[in-house]
């Protein structure tokens, strides 16, 4: 695991006591000062550019979406308040961009399939640093979470968490996952991931066979969350949690269950489902106000330079 950082970030020139404050609350989502009177005016879908290949999508504190690329790993922008966008961080070959996740400091962590985690500056689009976490075939990471004082990215195709330093000097570590953990080979195992509710631990979703595992970072070891009203989250891709509310997107399924989270998180019970005519394999979802804004990856369409890309909001 090697990290060739060009310079230092902007995150170095924070203390430690702000990340430990930032513990708990990252992963829950922040709201706007707007009001959902304003926001109610604001569109609800928006275009990308045609052969994006989008998956993944994040926001922070102001009304503005990233999202990312497959195609050739550019981030594009848009303004949520009138749905136009351009893009931020051009691409470039061998380069993609799946998950990812906006830092308070404005840093923008980046989960790149080829074994490689990136972290671009969201005001200007510069590419800081690039960690190569795995070699670049066997493995597939793909998405992250922030937590304490460390990006932790999954990856697909291996049992490992692999933990990046947020800004601050300091090793990548690596946190195999053991326990209830079962990775089978072939398939998109661990995928989504988000910090539980007490700031201490983990949630992953396993796409296949679709389980829920609340992860120790202390130790790796993975204890399955039972869930109630569902059978399985087959097909969980993206994660977001609010409170002790687990909102999983089942991409080729089309939908999003909502969980409520025990205070434990050993159970998790099925609340609802969110479906929408306008989901088109939703991948991942990022919050802003009352709304949740999920990119269509069209899994099922053709990908090519011509295929048409939308990003859709629905109500929290």
């Amino acid at each position: 695991m090697t990290a060739v950082p060009p310079r230092p970030t902007r995150r170095a020139l924070l203390g430690g006591a702000a990340l430990t404050a930032l513990a708990v609350t990252v992963g829950t989502g922040t709201a706007s000062a707007n009001s959902s009177t304003a926001q109610a005016s604001w569109p609800t879908e928006f275009p990308l550019p045609d052969g994006f290949l989008p998956e993944g999508i994040a926001i922070g504190g102001r009304p503005y979406a990233y999202m990312g690329s497959r195609a050739d790993g550019a981030i594009y922008r848009t303004d949520l308040r009138t749905g136009e966008g351009k893009v931020l961080s051009e691409g470039a070959t061998g380069l993609v961009s799946v998950g990812l996740k906006l830092d308070h400091d404005g840093l923008l962590y980046v989960a790149d399939s080829t074994g490689a985690a990136r972290v671009v500056d969201s005001r200007t689009g510069e590419i800081l640093t690039t960690y190569q976490l795995t070699p670049s075939t066997g493995h597939f990471i793909n998405d992250v979470t922030l937590l304490g004082d460390r990006a932790w990215f999954t990856d697909s195709l291996d049992a490992v968490l692999h933990g990046v330093p947020r800004g601050r000097t300091g090793e990548v570590t690596a946190l195999p996952l053991t326990g209830d953990w079962v990775q089978t080979p072939g398939v998109n195992n661990a995928n989504g991931i988000v910090g539980t509710p007490d700031g201490h631990d983990l949630i992953v979703v396993s796409s296949t066979p679709g389980k829920l595992y609340r992860v120790s970072l202390r130790t790796g070891a993975a204890t399955e969350i039972a869930l109630s009203g569902a059978s399985d989250v087959a097909n969980g891709d993206g994660l977001f949690r609010i409170g002790r509310t687990l909102y999983v997107v089942q991409n080729r399924l089309n939908r999003i269950s909502v969980f409520d989270l025990d205070a434990e998180v050993t159970t998790a019970t099925l609340r609802r489902t969110i479906t929408d005519p306008r989901f088109d394999v939703p991948t991942t979802a990022a919050r802003f106000g009352n709304r949740l804004y999920l990119v269509n990856a069209r899994f099922t369409s053709p990908q090519t330079p011509e295929t048409t890309f939308t990003a859709v909001a629905v109500p929290v």
